[in-house]
């Protein structure tokens, strides 16, 4: 059997952290729902910056966005709503089949406006209603400003997936906005089933101890965050506050890996994969790291609910001399910083792409 498939059944959904046109027309992301157990998918602006780069997949779609006066930012939405919203409907039986547990896809606001509370909130919710799809998540990341346009969204009936999450206790500070954000639609007598994920992003924290720790302790890192991540997951879903909420009608918010894809060329392609296997949990992978686990056919022990030898092993990496608090801190920041260039990155190449197809058009007309 597949390892995809066993992941399936432990109770882990598979989404693929991938979009582009070509996915959607060709069959492939049908053939990796119908083969590979895919049951959602993730988006972000480098994946629409490589994809819009890379081809002329999208001209077309440019030029009539361009003949409607579109530009910048409504340009590129336009472009990655018609992508996401058919996105949606492919993944709308497996949505409805599960009772919108899972069948989702995200769409990301501007990273420019990770600090900025209000227009954080105000895109999100008009991404939302532009997409008009129920199983389409907002992304918003959780920085400090973040999180209040989290527990806004969450209250307004807004399912979001909140990114940039390195920590247990960043992780603990997004679950802290979505409760609340329930929380307030239950005292407003109002439906508290709206969808949430928690990003929680892995590989990063190996990378930046990659050349400061003995070899001992390579690749250990981003899993012993996860699995004391996880811990703290299984007690809240255990704790009286989440029971109340569950019992009126609310669902989890699911904890979600991200950053699976392994960046060490020394270790195993399926690293992350196999090491957080979990059930009650979300993997988005890397197109390339999901073939490579379809090609297995075995998985790693579930993760342990109470953590197993996670502190233990952050305890090594203190010896080490690493601040594990100062590096998530550190790691938000600079995962911030680097969605906003590739923002720009992404917004300089939809600039690019629409005047060099404005060249054609100006040559015809002369």
């Amino acid at each position: 059997m597949k390892a995809t498939q066993l992941l399936h059944d432990l109770g882990q959904s598979i989404w693929l952290d991938n979009i582009t046109r070509g996915l959607l027309e060709s069959g492939t992301l049908k053939r990796y729902i119908d083969e590979f157990s895919v049951s959602g998918l993730t988006s972000n602006p480098t994946i629409f910056d490589h994809a819009i780069r890379n081809g002329s997949g999208y001209d077309g779609s440019i030029r009539e966005q361009m003949a409607q006066g579109k530009s910048g930012e409504d340009l590129f939405f336009g472009l990655a709503l018609a992508d996401l919203t058919q996105a949606a409907d492919l993944f709308r039986t497996i949505h409805d089949n599960t009772n919108g547990v899972d069948g989702w896809v995200s769409l990301e606001i501007s990273p420019a406006l990770a600090h900025d509370t209000e227009s954080s909130l105000r895109e999100a919710k008009t991404l939302f209603a532009r997409a008009a799809r129920p199983n389409l998540f907002i992304k918003i990341p959780g920085t400090k400003e973040g999180l209040p346009a989290i527990e806004e969204a969450i209250f307004g009936g807004v399912p979001v997936n909140v990114t940039l999450l390195f920590s247990r206790e960043q992780y603990l500070a997004a679950a802290e906005a979505f409760l609340r954000g329930v929380e307030r639609r239950l005292d407003a007598g109002l439906n508290p089933d709206v969808a949430s994920v928690a990003s929680v992003f892995i590989s990063r924290w190996d990378v930046a101890v990659m050349n400061a720790v003995p070899d001992l302790l390579a690749d250990r890192l981003g899993i012993a965050i996860a699995m004391r991540t996880y811990k703290a997951y299984r007690n809240l879903l255990d704790s009286p506050r989440w029971q109340r909420i569950d019992n009126a009608g609310a669902r989890p918010q699911r904890l979600l890996w991200a950053s699976t894809g392994t960046k060490d060329p020394k270790a195993s392609d399926v690293l992350y994969i196999k090491a957080l296997a979990a059930p009650f949990t979300v993997n988005t992978m890397p197109e390339g790291t999901l073939k490579a686990l379809a090609r297995h056919t075995s998985i790693g022990p579930p993760l342990p609910a109470d953590g197993g030898d996670c502190e233990q092993v952050l305890a090594e990496f203190a010896k080490a001399g690493i601040n594990i608090d100062a590096l998530a801190a550190q790691l938000q920041v600079e995962g911030a910083m680097s969605f906003v260039q590739s923002w720009n990155d992404l917004m300089g190449v939809i600039s690019a792409k629409c005047e060099a197809l404005r060249g054609p058009a100006r040559r015809a007309g002369g």
